[in-house]
C-alpha cells in the first residue's frame, strides 16, 4: 500500500507560496537535486579533509595521540548514533526543515572549530558537527524521494552518489593544500560559505513533503535503546585495535550492544508507533539491501584504510600526492554512479549490483597482489574497477531500501542506509585492521631474523610491529644506510602482505555481498513519490 504526500508550500493565508505560484522553482526536481547536493557535499568533504589536518591540529594545540582520535571518533560516534533519529525527526516534522537546520548547525560547528584554541573544544564541536550532519544525510534522501518521479529517482541518486565520490576525493587534496598553504583551521572555515550557499538556496528551492500518515509521535525509550545499541558497538568496534577482541571491555560492550538491540526489537513490537517499524524488514530486497551496504562498506572502507598507508608509508608520498593517485577509484564513482543509475532504471537493481560488487571482489583480490614496488598504472587499473565495482553498489543499495519503504518513513529508510554505511566501514577497520596485526605479529619477528638484523628486545619489537602495521619502517637514527635500506625491506615487505591478507578478506565479503546482492529488487513503494505531488 503506497502512502500519498501533502506539499507544505502555502503563504499566511493558506494561499499557495509565491515561489510555486510565480516561479516554478520551489521544489523543482532537479533543482532539489542541486541544493541538497551542496550540503552532502559539505558533510562528505569534511569526513576525508580532516585526517589530512589532524597532524598540524596535533602540533599547533599540544593534543595527545589519544586526543586526535576522539577528533574523528567524536564526529563518527555522533553521525552513527543519531542518522536513524534523525531520519524520525524528518519524517515527523519535515526534511525540508530537518535539511536546513543541518546545514546551518553543521556550518556553525565547523566555524566554531576553527575559532577553538583547545582540543577539548574542537572535539565538543567535532561532536556538534556529527550531530548536525546526522540530521543532513537522511534528510537530502527523504527530499529527493519525495521530489522526483519514480523512472527519475535513480537517476537522481546516482548524482547524489556521483556528488559523495566527488566531494570524497577532493578531500585530501583540498585538505593538504588549505593546510600547507594556510592553516589547520582554513579547513573547517572553508565550510562556512559553502553552508551559507547551501543554506540560501534549500530556503529559495527545497518544497516540504509529508506523507499523508506521517509519524505523530516520538518513540523516546526506542530512541534511547537504539542509541545506545549503537554507540555500545561503534565504541566495542573502534577501541578493538587497542583493546583487542579478546579483552574484557570489548566483550563488554559488544554484549551491551547485543543486549540494547535485543530490547529495542522487543519494546518496538510492542509500542503504537514505533521509531523503525520491524515490519519493514519483512521486505527481503529492504533486508538485503541494508546487508548490502553492510558489507560493501566492510570491502570498500576497511580496505581503503590500508591503501592510504600504502601510498604514504610505503611509496613515500604526500597526502596530496596519495589523494591524486586515488582519483581512478573516486573518478570511476564519479563517472559511474549516474550511468549506474540510468542502467537500474533500464533494467532494475539486481544485475547492476551483482556485477558491481563481482567487479568489487576482483579489485579487492587484484590489490591483495600489490606489492612496495608496484607501478602507478597497475595500482590505477585496480583502483579503477573498485570505484567502477562500487558505483552501482551506492545508487543500487540506496534505490532498494529507501524504495521499498513507505514513504512516511523514508526518513528512517535513509537513516538506516546511512547507519549501514558507518557500521560496515567500521566493523571493516575494524576486522581488518585485526588481520594486519595478526599478520605484522607472526611475520614481523622472523623476517626480521632472516634479514639478520640486530635482535630486538620485546619490547622494542613490539613497538616496531606497531608502526609496521601502518607501514612505517622502524629505523633508528644513525644506522647505516645498509642497515637502514634493510630494516625498511623488512618493514614494507612485512605491511604488505599484511595488506594482502586484508584485502583477500574484504574479496571474500564482496563475494558474499554479491550473492545478497541477488536477493535485491526495485522499490515497491518507489512511486509514492513524487508521483503523488504537483511537481
Amino acid at each position: 500500500m503506497t502512502s500519498q504526500i501533502t506539499v507544505k508550500d502555502r503563504g499566511p493565508a493558506g494561499e499557495p507560496g509565491p515561489a510555486a505560484a510565480r516561479t516554478g522553482l520551489r521544489g523543482h526536481p532537479w533543482l532539489t537535486l542541486f541544493a541538497v547536493a551542496i550540503g552532502v557535499m559539505m558533510v562528505t568533504l569534511d569526513g576525508t579533509i580532516v585526517a589530512v589536518a589532524n597532524p598540524a591540529i596535533q602540533k599547533d594545540l599540544g593534543a595527545s595521540l589519544a586526543d586526535v582520535q576522539w577528533i574523528t571518533n567524536g564526529y563518527l560516534l555522533a553521525l552513527a548514533v543519531s542518522l536513524i533519529t534523525a531520519g524520525k525527526l524528518g519524517d515527523r516534522f519535515g526534511h525540508r526543515q530537518t535539511f536546513l537546520i543541518g546545514i546551518a548547525g553543521f556550518a556553525v560547528s565547523s566555524a566554531a572549530i576553527g575559532l577553538s584554541t583547545g582540543v577539548e573544544l574542537v572535539i565538543g564541536f567535532r561532536v556538534a558537527q556529527g550531530l548536525f550532519g546526522a540530521l543532513l544525510m537522511p534528510a537530502a534522501l527523504g527530499l529527493l524521494r519525495a521530489t522526483f518521479p519514480a523512472e527519475k529517482l535513480n537517476m537522481a541518486i546516482g548524482i547524489w552518489g556521483m556528488v559523495i565520490g566527488a566531494s570524497t576525493a577532493a578531500g585530501p587534496i583540498v585538505g593538504g593544500l588549505l593546510v600547507e598553504h594556510v592553516n589547520w583551521q582554513s579547513v573547517f572555515f572553508i565550510n562556512v560559505p559553502v553552508g551559507i550557499v547551501a543554506l540560501a538556496f534549500g530556503l529559495f528551492i527545497l518544497l516540504d513533503h509529508r506523507a499523508e500518515n506521517a509519524p505523530r509521535s516520538f518513540d523516546l525509550p526506542g530512541i534511547l535503546l537504539l542509541s545506545g545499541a549503537m554507540f555500545s558497538l561503534i565504541w566495542a568496534l573502534i577501541k578493538a585495535a587497542e583493546w583487542g577482541w579478546g579483552d574484557a571491555k570489548t566483550l563488554l560492550f559488544l554484549a551491551a550492544s547485543v543486549i540494547l538491540f535485543v530490547l529495542f526489537a522487543v519494546w518496538e513490537s510492542k509500542v503504537p508507533e514505533p521509531l523503525i517499524p520491524l515490519g519493514m524488514f519483512r521486505s527481503v530486497p529492504l533486508s538485503a539491501g541494508t546487508v548490502l551496504m553492510v558489507l560493501m562498506a566492510f570491502a570498500f572502507m576497511g580496505g581503503l584504510f590500508f591503501v592510504t598507508f600504502y601510498l604514504q608509508n610505503v611509496h613515500g608520498m604526500s597526502p596530496v600526492d596519495s589523494g591524486l593517485h586515488l582519483l581512478p577509484l573516486t573518478g570511476m564513482m564519479i563517472i559511474g554512479s549516474p550511468l549506474a543509475g540510468a542502467a537500474i532504471t533500464k533494467v532494475g537493481p539486481r544485475v547492476p549490483l551483482v556485477a558491481g560488487m563481482v567487479a568489487t571482489a576482483v579489485a579487492c583480490f587484484g590489490m591483495a597482489r600489490l606489492t612496495p614496488d608496484t607501478a602507478t598504472l597497475t595500482m590505477s587499473i585496480w583502483f579503477a574497477l573498485l570505484g567502477l565495482g562500487l558505483a552501482p553498489v551506492m545508487v543500487g543499495a540506496t534505490e532498494v531500501i529507501v524504495g521499498n519503504a513507505p514513504l512516511e518513513l523514508s526518513g528512517v529508510a535513509g537513516g538506516l542506509q546511512q547507519a549501514a554505511m558507518q557500521v560496515g566501514g567500521s566493523l571493516g577497520t575494524a576486522v581488518l585492521g585485526a588481520v594486519m596485526a595478526a599478520t605484522v605479529s607472526d611475520s614481523f619477528g622472523d623476517n626480521w631474523t632472516k634479514a639478520q638484523l640486530p635482535p630486538l628486545t620485546p619490547e622494542q619489537l613490539d613497538l616496531a610491529e606497531k608502526g609496521v602495521q601502518v607501514g612505517i619502517a622502524p629505523v633508528p637514527e644513525g644506522v647505516p644506510a645498509e642497515v637502514a635500506r634493510a630494516i625498511t625491506t623488512v618493514a614494507h615487505d612485512t605491511f604488505v602482505s599484511g595488506m594482502s591478507t586484508a584485502f583477500t578478506v574484504a574479496g571474500v565479503v564482496a563475494v558474499l555481498a554479491a550473492v545478497v546482492a541477488c536477493f535485491t529488487k526495485r522499490g515497491e513503494n518507489a512511486a509514492a513519490g513524487a508521483g503523488a505531488a504537483h511537481v
